[in-house]
């Protein structure tokens, strides 16, 4: 307990030569805040979370619609403004030890999805372990699977995850990705881009369209 009090007083100290007395109070006060409306989504689903500390910024919001469904979230989880995690089913959300989740990011979650340890994800990502079933007209609509993110894994900005993906530990995903399947541990994943025009009604050079 000293051990951590003298890591967080010296954590203070830096901050406030960095950014001054002002700024170290403001941010720290949003820190603050964010872990009370952790403790809040933790109280009103008692009985699905599980958590130790950890921040949910402002307009960030967990909804679970189903008794079996479970949140596990690790110690020192910070989740940025506007994320959105909804579980349902016998969906289980696992998030380990000091994940980061930046703003407008979201997870649903019907079946599995883990992240694990100190991965870091960028704003705008979407996270799904389902596809809606539009072939087939069966009693369940959906087409259940599973994701697994590994530790220390980056996710670049505006990344969509799809269901059965299986991302290994201390790779990369390129901004803009579409993921599907296997990422290798130690790998970079990164969608082709091309910047040809693609001809609308014969006409081949769309700067001439005035």
């Amino acid at each position: 307990m000293i051990k951590l009090g003298k890591k967080i007083l010296s954590e203070l100290l830096h901050q406030i030569r960095e950014r001054g007395i002002y700024l170290t109070f403001l941010m720290n006060l949003s820190h603050f805040i964010g872990m009370l409306r952790g403790l809040f989504y933790k109280f009103i689903y008692f009985r699905n979370i599980k958590s130790s500390i950890y921040s949910l910024q402002s307009n960030s919001r967990i909804e679970i619609f189903n008794k079996k469904s479970k949140v596990n979230i690790g110690k020192f989880v910070f989740i940025r403004k506007n994320a959105s995690f909804r579980i349902d089913f016998n969906g289980e959300l696992n998030i380990a030890d000091y994940v980061f989740i930046n703003d407008n990011c979201n997870i649903n979650c019907v079946n599995r999805i883990t992240i694990g340890k100190h991965t870091k994800i960028a704003p705008n990502v979407c996270i799904n372990d389902h596809d809606h079933n539009y072939k087939n007209k069966t009693d369940d609509h959906l087409i259940r699977g599973e994701v697994s993110i590994g530790e220390n894994v980056w996710i670049g900005s505006n990344v969509v995850i799809l269901r059965n993906t299986f991302i290994g530990d201390n790779a990369v995903i390129a901004a803009g990705s579409v993921v599907k399947g296997n990422v290798p541990a130690n790998s970079i994943f990164l969608n082709k881009r091309s910047n040809d025009f693609i001809p609308i009604y014969g006409v081949t050079n769309l700067a001439k369209i005035k």
